[in-house]
Formats: C-alpha cells, sequence, structure tokens
C-alpha cells in the first residue's frame, strides 16, 4: 500500500517545472515500541495538556508562543503562521549543484522518495534524475514542509530521485571541542600498513541487508515468550560482573592476530535485482 504524500508542488530547475510528491522513505513501526501501563490496572496511561493552576485545558484555546528573555510569550494565532509567506511552500528549486561526496555525512538528516505527481511530468523528471547521473551531482533547494522550512538536497535512487533534508549549518556542533584532546602527530607507519591491510581484507560493497538488528530480534523474542506465559530468567550476577579484559593490549599483535582470522566478508544471498543509487 502506497502512503500519503507529506508534500506536493513543483521541482523546478531554471524555467522547467516538475509536478512532484514527496513520501518518507523509511518505516516509523519498523521497530518495536512499548506503551506505558498502570501495573494496577493493565491500562494504558494518557497525558493531558494541562495549565499551572487551571487544570486540564481545551485543545481550541491553545496557541503557539515565542518565549521571551523575561519568562513572558509573544503569542501567535494558527492564521498568522500560515500567512507567513514563503517562495518555497510549494516549489522546490535546485539552485546549486555539488559533488554528492562534498557533504558531509552529519548534515543529512531524513530521506525521502520525490515521484512525478502524474504522466505528464515523467518525461522531465526522467531528464533531470538522468542528467543528475550523468554528472555524479547532487542538486540542492529548499522547500517549506509541516511548519518550517527546509534544505533539501535532490540525486538519483534506482529509478528515481531521493530526497534529503539537510541540517541547517547553525544545527551543527563544532568539532574542535570534541577532538582537542585527540594527539594529531602521525600513526606509527608498520600498525598503520597492518590496519589498512585489515580494511582492505573486509572491504566489499555495501548491503544493508548484510546486517541485522539483533537487539529488534531478541525483544521481539521476549514479547513472544510472555505471551506464551513463560518465566523469564534473568542473571542479575551476570549483570554486574564488569567486562573482563584490561585496557593495556598489544596493539600490533592484536591486528595482525585480527588479519591473520579475517577473510572476506560474507554476503547474503540476493533476493531481488538490486539498482545503485
Amino acid at each position: 500500500m502506497v502512503s500519503r504524500a507529506m508534500w506536493k508542488g513543483q521541482l523546478r530547475l531554471s524555467l522547467v517545472s516538475i509536478g512532484v510528491e514527496l513520501f518518507s522513505a523509511t518505516r516509523s513501526n519498523a521497530r518495536t515500541s512499548f506503551r506505558q501501563i498502570h501495573k494496577p490496572s493493565g491500562k494504558p496511561v494518557h497525558y493531558e495538556k494541562i495549565v499551572d493552576g487551571i487544570g486540564p485545558i481545551k485543545e481550541d484555546d491553545i496557541v503557539k508562543g515565542y518565549e521571551l528573555d523575561d519568562g513572558k510569550y509573544v503569542l501567535l494565532q494558527p492564521s498568522e503562521v500560515d500567512a507567513v509567506k514563503l517562495e518555497t511552500k510549494k516549489t522546490l528549486e535546485l539552485v546549486q549543484f555539488v559533488e554528492t561526496c562534498d557533504i558531509p555525512p552529519l548534515y543529512f538528516d531524513k530521506p525521502y522518495y520525490l515521484v512525478p505527481s502524474d504522466d505528464l511530468a515523467e518525461h522531465a523528471y526522467q531528464v533531470v534524475r538522468d542528467a543528475l547521473r550523468a554528472t555524479g551531482k547532487t542538486g540542492l533547494g529548499q522547500l517549506a514542509m509541516r511548519g518550517r522550512e527546509y534544505l533539501a538536497a535532490v540525486r538519483p535512487c534506482g529509478d528515481g530521485l531521493l530526497l534529503e533534508t539537510l541540517r541547517y549549518v547553525d544545527e551543527i556542533r563544532s568539532a574542535d571541542p570534541m577532538f582537542a584532546g585527540i594527539p594529531t602527530r602521525e600513526a606509527d607507519k608498520e600498525l598503520l600498513d597492518v590496519a589498512t591491510a585489515l580494511i582492505e581484507r573486509k572491504t566489499a560493497p555495501f548491503d544493508a541487508a548484510a546486517f541485522k538488528d539483533h537487539y529488534e530480534d531478541a525483544l521481539k523474542a521476549l514479547v513472544k515468550r510472555k505471551m506464551k506465559g513463560k518465566k523469564i530468567d534473568i542473571d542479575e550476577e551476570e549483570e554486574r560482573r564488569p567486562s573482563s579484559g584490561g585496557n593495556v593490549v598489544d596493539l600490533m599483535a592484536a591486528l595482525k592476530k585480527s588479519l591473520e582470522g579475517s577473510g572476506k566478508p560474507s554476503r547474503p544471498a540476493a533476493s531481488g535485482r538490486r539498482k545503485s543509487a
């Protein structure tokens, strides 16, 4: 079942406009989730919107408020917020193109599938997709969605286009304070050679299907056992036991041993034709 489009508008490249729709590329219900339950009654816990000194309030009485330095608020009505006009509200214009590898990974936020809205849009959509693929470029633009303006990167993905929202520069913390205490000197060449050989030995094409979420599998197995009324044994002594091994190791010996025991990473059987991005 195809999900509902999160955004509909025009993808614009100079004077060319293409009708497109945006769909989330990820599933929020793929992971096991839990509700908070009132243990004595077994009923779910609900949350009410409450104001200090007043108690529960109606949804219609809630407006947006911008907090000032003195603790007071500037109140905004929904109609006032909606009245803010943005050129990007229904248009995503590709205003710049960059090498995909030039965008640092920490800027990427969330992926979406960008698809043509109808048959008339398909031809121009395919031209843009193939031009991006031929040049190896990613298009940058901005669009308004869910009450805010997003910086977006558009690039080919299989037979279509992938749009990834990007964080703005003021949302990124500087790495300098985090890495300040790490030595900048070059690693020992002999150690580096062995580590490089180990990395090369374990290099293979990316395939997400090769990795399983073991914690998720364990949670599902736990729920199934509880549903069958089975007792869950918890080894509390094992949980309290500190991990064995010290921090001081012979790095060269450990790397060489790892290299000797490693082979080419295994690849799962293909489950169908894989399309490269």
